[in-house]
């Protein structure tokens, strides 16, 4: 197989500027909270419904940063908890599933966000023979 020929007037790699620190850029910043520990009322069998059951959350964000120094600048994490917090107020829910794509849909609440993976494990789902079971969802903007 032969090397495609370079655009018409491109320097050799060998004589293309270097990139440097100073001109690389920040294509896309992913913001993440790991390990966050929610109580809901959650699940569909008959011994959850009025139950109130741990949940752990992780939750990665896509969010382009370039040149943030401030935190105004960014997506300030505290807004993932207050979210999950939020849902998980608002009442019972039958599915892990729904409170992960409410949560990733509460992310999208900032127009920079342009994806959103959320993983929500329940501690005692299968307990003792299990350490969790759960679900994770990638919601993409668009």
């Amino acid at each position: 197989m032969t090397a495609p020929l370079p655009e018409p007037g491109a320097k050799p790699a060998s004589q293309a500027a270097p990139q440097t620190a100073a001109t690389a850029k920040v294509v896309m910043t992913k913001v993440f909270v790991t390990g966050l520990k929610v109580q809901a009322e959650i699940g569909v069998y008959k011994h959850e419904i009025g139950r109130v059951q741990p949940l752990v959350v992780d939750v990665e964000l896509d969010v382009p940063t370039a040149g943030a120094e401030r935190l105004a600048d960014t997506l300030n994490y505290e807004t993932i908890l207050q979210s999950a917090r939020a849902i998980a107020a608002e009442g019972h829910i039958g599915l892990v599933e729904t409170f992960a794509e409410r949560l990733a849909r509460a992310c999208f609440t900032d127009p920079r966000v342009t994806r959103a993976r959320v993983r929500v494990e329940k501690p005692l789902a299968l307990a003792p023979d299990a350490v969790g079971a759960g679900v994770e969802i990638t919601l993409v903007r668009g």
